[in-house]
């Protein structure tokens, strides 16, 4: 795994999502509550805190809950809840050292079909159905992982040029239809719980 990605606008932040396969799962884990780019600069601030080039899942896996915690509390924070999102990842990383020997890229590498790949993918601790669908479009998309059947598990995240997620972001333009559809989603959801009442 060796693109360039354009996730976090960061050229570093970028540049260790596209060569680290637990970068890119740990960024689409904290890409919750908070924006998108902070998200996925979430990886690149963990490894340059921890004095390291890369991620690892068995040093992350093994790291002192606590001391984990305040390197994603120190300022600026890596996310809106740094607590409760260091003991996500290093709940990852754990589940990653048991089923597939620290190796994220095992996760999708052998993988037989896009169904399958999505069950591993919702296997993940923190990964709900529509976080493993929006990972999944994001392998498809600009990651090359396209097992057969890859847009159908996907769901509408699947569908090319659909602009819903992390998946179709390409530059900022991109990012710029994304965010408006997120927006727009929004809007409905509002429209539909008021409209309830």
């Amino acid at each position: 795994m060796d693109v360039t990605l354009h996730l976090a606008q960061d050229p570093e932040a970028d540049e260790l999502l596209g060569r680290s396969p637990l970068a890119a799962l740990i960024g689409m884990l904290l890409d919750q509550q908070i924006p998108m780019e902070w998200a996925f600069k979430g990886p690149a601030t963990i490894a340059g805190r921890m004095g390291v080039a890369d991620l690892d899942a068995q040093e992350i896996a093994a790291y002192d809950p606590e001391a984990f915690a305040a390197l994603l509390s120190d300022k600026p924070a890596v996310h809106r809840y740094p607590g409760s999102m260091a003991q996500r990842i290093q709940q990852l990383c754990q589940y990653l050292v048991e089923h597939y020997d620290g190796d994220a890229n095992a996760v999708w590498a052998d993988v037989g079909d896009g169904r399958e790949l999505l069950r591993r993918l919702q296997e993940l601790p923190g990964f709900g159905k529509q976080k493993a669908q929006i990972f999944l479009a994001l392998l498809g998309k600009q990651l090359g992982v396209t097992p057969r059947g890859w847009r159908e598990a996907a769901g509408d995240y699947g569908a090319p040029r659909s602009f819903r997620s992390v998946a179709d972001i390409t530059g900022p333009e991109s990012l710029a239809k994304v965010r408006a559809h997120k927006q727009e989603m929004k809007a409905a959801a509002k429209a539909a719980k008021a409209a309830k009442k």
